[in-house]
């Protein structure tokens, strides 16, 4: 009993840390910046699952809630390239190009949110996945400095969703870790303005 529950206490710390951070597409609070985290590809384009967090992007930014889509995932090889695929669906469902900014080097959660902070510059944002990961990603955000609130998309519970869910319990561990000792993404590098063009594009302004 002891150890089930010191192994859960990592979950746990996920869920009190989002737990009134969690919005829907239309509670969501107005941010200047959404943050969407790679999910996979299928020949070359996102998975259901990476869909269903692209649409609820371009709901978010049709209503005006947020006005740039930070795009994160895996460009580890050339022939993967998930910020690409991710930004052609926004695209091609209407959100301009000059309101996409790619990280393409988002390799996990943790990674994703430090680079968002230090390398892009994101002080607030809606971060937008599946409900069995958004807690997860709300806490590490908060922990990289990133003020986040969380947007939990739907799905049908298959084998996938149930399959995303018991991983969760084993990520929260490195997540608690990541957390507490805060260690370097794997590519860091200078910091890259694309997030602050993006928000001149959108205010009107003349870019710096």
């Amino acid at each position: 009993m002891v150890l089930c529950t010191v192994a859960l206490l990592p979950s746990a710390w996920t869920h009190a840390v989002a737990a009134d951070r969690l919005r829907t597409t239309a509670e969501a609070p107005a941010a200047d910046v959404a943050v969407v985290f790679g999910a996979g590809l299928w020949k070359g384009r996102p998975t259901p699952y990476l869909a269903r967090r692209l649409d609820a992007a371009v709901e978010l930014y049709r209503s005006g809630r947020v006005k740039v889509v930070l795009v994160t995932g895996d460009n580890s090889r050339r022939e993967y390239d998930e910020p690409d695929a991710m930004r052609a669906y926004l695209t091609g469902h209407g959100v301009p190009d000059s309101r996409i900014v790619s990280d393409y080097a988002g390799f996990d959660t943790w990674d994703s949110c430090v680079r968002a902070k230090r390398i892009f510059g994101v002080d607030r944002a809606v971060l937008i996945s599946q409900g069995f990961h958004i807690r997860r990603a709300v806490a590490l955000c908060g922990a990289a400095g990133v003020d986040a609130y969380g947007v939990g998309v739907s799905d049908v519970h298959d084998a996938t969703w149930y399959y995303g869910g018991v991983r969760e319990v084993f990520a929260a561990g490195k997540a608690a870790l990541d957390a507490a000792v805060r260690p370097d993404p794997h590519f860091l590098g200078p910091r890259e303005p694309g997030v602050a063009l993006a928000l001149a594009d959108a205010d009107g302004l003349p870019a710096d």
